[in-house]
């Protein structure tokens, strides 16, 4: 759980670096790179460990497919919440496929 909940946090972290600038277009772009820098460092700080204590729980796919679940995930919320965009029919449906691309991984077969 652990490693569920850094990843979480880290992905918050980065998703604002990543993307939270969107909503300061007349920020110039320089200002806009090094405050998402300040924030990648956060993430990274939370990205690692979380990494590094969920491998031997997981395989690193595992990892890899939690993080890209998570990441989704918080980028709807934040599209959604923080952005003003609208959630769409089409990634509800992606995001079925993306679930069911975590079954696979997971399942021993």
């Amino acid at each position: 759980m652990q490693t569920i909940i850094l990843l979480v946090l880290s992905n918050i972290f980065m998703t604002f670096a990543w993307y939270g600038h969107l909503k300061y277009k007349e920020v110039s772009l320089w200002k806009v790179i090094l405050v998402s820098w300040g924030i990648a460092f956060f993430e990274y700080c939370l990205q690692v460990p979380a990494n590094r204590y969920g491998h031997g729980v997981f395989s690193a796919t595992q990892l890899k497919i939690i993080q890209e679940v998570i990441t989704l995930v918080v980028f709807v919320g934040f599209s959604i919440f923080y952005l003003k965009e609208e959630f769409r029919w089409n990634y509800l449906v992606g995001f079925v496929f993306l679930v069911l691309a975590v079954f696979f991984i997971f399942k021993k077969f």
